[in-house]
């Protein structure tokens, strides 16, 4: 089985990870390294930058991954300062901005992947299209990245992403999964002549 470092305290990108990664005979690793939060609107230079960050410290080969929400109607807000947003004003917050305007809105994904073969690291992006709901609905489960689920309602669907049943959700990422950025980097992984189980 190939291992790979996946450098994140996030337990909802773990699960989500680990899980996707394992049918493609891809074991997880986590490392959880404290990587300093970089100030950029392009969330793809981030990636990038966090993931040699992360490179420099455990030296094997390292994914990150990095997301970023997107507003339409607000400019793209909070863009990649999904954190900043978060621990500032919250989902609360952002709902009252987000007032008698279109609430069409998006999750984008990186995961950038980097090891000593590769000059540089390698990026894997997806886009998640739905709308924001009039207020937080649901419960927070270990598998949820973040409060946003608590008011995003994919695309196609009634709920949010945290009003789902476990296996509502799963079904929901099933649907996803083909055109993902995890797919994508598995399948480039699987198909490479990189073997990271052996430089771990």
């Amino acid at each position: 089985m190939k291992q790979i470092f996946f450098a994140t305290k996030n337990k909802g990108k773990l699960h989500s990870i680990s899980t996707h990664l394992a049918k493609y005979n891809i074991e997880v690793i986590q490392k959880p390294l404290e990587i300093p939060e970089l100030r950029s609107d392009d969330l793809a230079e981030i990636a990038r930058r966090k993931v040699r960050y992360a490179f420099e410290h455990i030296k094997a080969p390292v994914m990150v991954i990095d997301a970023g929400f997107y507003i339409h109607a607000l400019g793209g807000f909070p863009r990649a300062y999904v954190n900043f947003a978060l621990k500032t004003i919250g989902i609360t917050g952002i709902l009252k901005l987000a007032q008698g305007i279109d609430r069409a809105c998006a999750f984008r994904h990186y995961i950038a992947f980097v090891d000593k073969h590769l000059p540089e690291p390698r990026l894997f992006r997806s886009d998640v299209e739905g709308m924001l709901a009039e207020k937080p609905r649901g419960e927070m489960r270990d598998y949820l990245w973040s409060e946003l689920s608590l008011i995003f309602i994919p695309e196609g669907k009634a709920k949010t992403m945290a009003e789902m049943t476990p296996s509502e959700y799963l079904a929901w990422r099933e649907e996803l999964h083909e055109n993902s950025h995890v797919a994508q980097f598995a399948r480039w992984l699987s198909e490479s002549n990189l073997l990271p189980n052996s430089d771990i």
